[in-house]
């Protein structure tokens, strides 16, 4: 009996690197008709994107240019993809692993899971104190902890799994605030959901609404951050 659970265990029986597809049954919308794939999967939880929801708002060319990327190399019909729903501000991109950065994560012997974050790094250089209030779930945040070197650049974090409250709420925003000593008329915050940023500014933040690279590039320098 202890040797065949030693032998489970040893055989790190995860689903990184697979897909997860929703049975008809599934009745949460977040989900339904969803393929996810797994970028993480480990004894503490699970990290995926959802693959198979194309982004009809927002093409490839559109999004290279966002990033400030030379659209030239780029051929044929590429389509831009949902990824969310928990943190669907955040933009990743899947790719072979000849291609690893700082902020790459590797998920297989053939796929790495990259994300952007060329401005949070912009505003660090500059000294600018830096704070993430997330949604992610306790689950899915071992994973980024672990994988993404770019959550060291913060200076403080919340993560709505552990407080038992997220956004939008007030608590959230609160815990926020009183943690870290901070007043709400001196935060820009920044978020892509509309009731978030709404609930920030009824609670005195100055806040951006994310819709690219580019344009929150361009808001923060108006702001004088860049």
């Amino acid at each position: 009996m202890h040797d065949f659970d030693k032998s489970f265990k040893d055989s790190k029986p995860y689903l990184a690197g697979q897909m997860l597809v929703a049975m008809p049954g599934m009745q949460d919308t977040r989900f339904e008709k969803t393929v996810i794939y797994l970028c993480a999967h480990n004894a503490d939880g699970a990290m995926g994107l959802v693959v198979n929801r194309v982004l009809e708002s927002l093409s490839f060319p559109d999004m290279l240019e966002q990033l400030g990327i030379e659209a030239s190399g780029s051929e044929g019909q590429i389509n831009v993809h949902f990824g969310g729903p928990v943190e669907s501000g955040r933009g990743f991109v899947l790719h072979s692993r000849d291609y690893l950065k700082d902020a790459t994560m590797v998920v297989d012997q053939d796929v790495a899971l990259t994300a952007t974050v060329d401005i949070l790094k912009a505003l660090k250089a500059k000294q600018t104190p830096l704070y993430a209030l997330s949604n992610w779930s306790v689950e899915t945040w071992p994973h980024a902890r672990d994988q993404f070197d770019f959550l060291e650049l913060f200076d403080g974090l919340v993560v709505s799994g552990f407080e038992g409250t997220k956004k939008p709420d007030r608590a959230i925003f609160d815990i926020l605030l009183e943690r870290y000593t901070l007043e709400a008329s001196d935060v820009l915050f920044i978020d892509d959901r509309a009731d978030n940023i709404s609930a920030s500014r009824q609670l005195g933040f100055h806040a951006i609404q994310f819709t690219g690279p580019k344009a929150l590039s361009d808001a923060l320098t108006s702001h004088g951050l860049l």
